[in-house]
C-alpha cells in the first residue's frame, strides 16, 4: 500500500487513526501491530509471514544473548548470518548467479524470486535492535509483539527510516497523542506528500523518459536535463516519504529522527553524507564502520574500513553494479577530501557547487541501467553536442512552461531558504498563513493524484 494512494488517504489511516483514538491505550500497540500487518500484506501478503519469521529468530536470539551465556558471540554471528541470508537469497542471489554466469560463462538458472517490499529496511531495523542488545545499550525486549511492532510499524516499514529500538523503546511502552502532535504529524504529512507527488513524480516523467532514450540520442542538453530530474525525482521521493513516516509518526505519539537536512547544500562529500540519508549512514557507521576499527587503527586500515562501508552501501541499494559503483565513487571522493583536496579551504560557494556536481554524476552512475549508459551520459555532460531528432521531439513535449516553473520549485524546495524565512518571521499570522498553505498543498495533492496514474516510490525496491 502506497501513501499516496487513496485507499491509504482516506480509508486505512483516517481508521487506523480515530479508532486508536477511541481504544484503551492497553491496547494501542496491538491495534497498530495488526493494521501494520495489513498494511504490508496489502502488497505482500505472502512475504509478510517472512517478516514475522524474521522478527521471531531475532528476538528468540536476543533472548539467549541477554543471559551472559559464553556463547553470545557465536549467537549474534548466526543472527548477523540468519539476517543477511535472508536478504541475500531475496535480494542478491540472482545478481550473484547472473555474475558468477557472465565470469565463468556457465549458464546456472535464476531463482526468480520476487523481492519483499523493503526487506533491507526492515532487515537493518532488526539488526540494529540484536546489536544494541549484544553492546548492552538496550534491555532486552521480553514481550515478542512489542518487538514485532516496533519492527512493522507501518509509518517506516517500507521506505525508512530506520528507527533505532533504544530511540523508541520507552515510546512503545507509553506515549500520548495530543492535538498539536496531530495537527503537526498532518503538516509534516502533507508537507512530504507535496515532494512526492507534485515535484518527484513530474521530475520521474522527465527522468525516465530521457533515460529512455537510444545512446545515439544523448545530447548535452538531455544529459544536463535528465540528470537534474533524476537528482530532484530522488530527493523529493525519498525525503518526502520520509517526511510522511515522521509526520505519521507523530500522529501516533511517536518521535522519529530526522532521515535529511537538505543534501544539496553540503560543502564537502562528508558533508553530504551528514544530511543524506542519515538513518542509513548512521547505521553504517555506528554497527560497521566503528566496530571495524574505524580510523583507529591507522591510515590503511581506515582506507579499507571506508572503502568496505561504501562498498555495502552501494550494495545495500540494490543488487546491480551500478549500486556498487555508485557506492565506491562516494567512498573515492571521501578519501580525496581527507588526503589531497582539502575542500575546507575552498570558498563555501565553490564548495556547494563540487558537491553538487559531484553527487549529480554519482546519480547518473545510480540511475543508469548499465555502465555503459551511465559513461554515455557522463560524457554528454561535457561534450556540446545537438539533440537528435527524438530526442528533440521528446525535449520539446516534456519541457514547458510548467515543467521549467518545477524545476525552480524544486531547486528552492531542496534549500533551506523557506525554512529560514518561517523562522524569522515567527508570529501568529505567519503560523495561520503557513497551516493555509498546508490545505493548499493537500487539495494541490489530491488534484494531482486524481489526474495522474504514474505515482512510484523509489525506495520500495530498497
Amino acid at each position: 500500500m502506497v501513501f499516496s494512494s487513496p485507499v491509504f488517504i482516506f480509508i486505512f489511516l483516517p481508521i487506523v487513526y480515530l479508532v486508536n483514538l477511541m481504544i484503551p491505550k492497553r491496547f494501542s500497540n496491538g491495534f497498530l501491530l495488526f493494521f501494520s500487518l495489513i498494511f504490508y500484506a496489502w502488497g505482500e501478503p505472502l512475504y509478510v509471514f517472512l517478516m514475522i519469521l524474521s522478527a521471531f529468530v531475532n528476538y528468540v536470539l536476543t533472548l539467549w544473548i541477554a543471559k551472559e551465556t559464553s556463547w553470545r558471540k557465536i549467537i549474534l554471528i548466526s543472527s548477523i548470518i540468519f539476517n543477511l541470508g535472508i536478504i541475500g537469497l531475496f535480494k542478491y542471489a540472482d545478481f550473484l548467479i547472473l555474475s558468477f554466469n557472465g565470469l565463468f560463462r556457465t549458464p546456472l538458472p535464476l531463482l526468480n524470486l520476487p523481492l519483499p517490499i523493503g526487506i533491507s529496511f526492515f532487515t537493518f531495523q532488526t539488526m540494529s535492535y540484536v546489536f544494541d542488545v549484544y553492546n548492552k545499550e538496550t534491555a532486552v525486549q521480553r514481550n515478542y509483539f512489542s518487538l514485532l511492532f516496533y519492527i512493522t510499524f507501518f509509518p517506516q516499514l517500507i521506505a525508512g527510516p530506520i528507527v533505532q529500538y533504544h530511540d523508541i523503546a520507552s515510546q512503545i511502552e507509553s506515549r500520548t497523542v495530543t492535538l498539536d502532535k496531530t495537527s503537526e504529524g498532518l503538516r509534516r504529512f502533507v508537507i512530504g506528500m507535496s515532494k512526492k507527488v507534485l515535484l518527484a513524480n513530474a521530475m520521474a516523467v522527465i527522468a525516465d523518459r530521457l533515460f529512455a532514450l537510444p545512446n545515439s540520442q544523448i545530447s548535452m542538453t538531455v544529459a544536463w536535463i535528465a540528470a537534474f530530474a533524476y537528482l530532484f525525482q530522488i530527493y523529493f521521493d525519498f525525503s518526502g516519504y520520509s517526511d510522511m513516516a515522521i509526520g505519521m509518526g507523530k500522529m501516533f505519539g511517536f518521535h522519529f529522527k530526522e532521515n535529511f537536512n537538505y543534501p544539496y547544500i553540503a560543502t564537502s562529500m562528508q558533508d553530504f553524507w551528514r544530511r543524506w540519508h542519515i538513518s542509513l549512514s548512521s547505521w553504517f557507521r555506528l554497527y560497521l564502520y566503528i566496530p571495524m576499527g574505524g580510523n583507529r587503527k591507522g591510515k590503511n586500515r581506515a582506507v579499507f574500513n571506508r572503502i568496505t562501508v561504501f562498498f555495502l552501501t552501494g550494495l545495500w541499494h540494490g543488487a546491480s553494479w551500478t549500486f556498487v559503483i555508485w557506492g565506491l565513487y562516494h567512498g573515492i571522493f571521501l578519501l580525496m577530501e581527507q588526503t589531497f583536496l582539502k575542500v575546507e579551504r575552498w570558498p563555501t560557494f565553490v564548495r556547494r557547487i563540487y558537491t553538487l556536481l559531484v553527487i549529480l554524476i554519482g546519480f547518473v552512475i545510480f540511475r543508469a541501467e548499465n555502465f555503459t549508459q551511465a559513461l554515455i551520459f557522463i560524457q554528454a555532460l561535457v561534450t556540446i553536442s545537438l539533440p537528435g531528432a527524438m530526442a528533440l521531439k521528446e525535449l520539446m513535449i516534456l519541457i514547458t512552461p510548467l515543467t521549467m516553473g518545477l524545476f525552480v520549485i524544486s531547486a528552492i524546495a531542496s534549500t533551506p531558504i523557506i525554512k529560514t524565512i518561517q523562522q524569522n518571521t515567527q508570529s501568529y499570522v505567519t503560523s495561520v498563513l503557513s497551516y493555509g498553505f498546508t490545505f493548499v498543498l493537500w487539495i494541490a495533492c489530491l488534484l494531482s493524484l486524481a489526474a495522474n496514474t504514474y505515482n512510484p516510490f523509489i525506495y520500495f525496491r530498497f
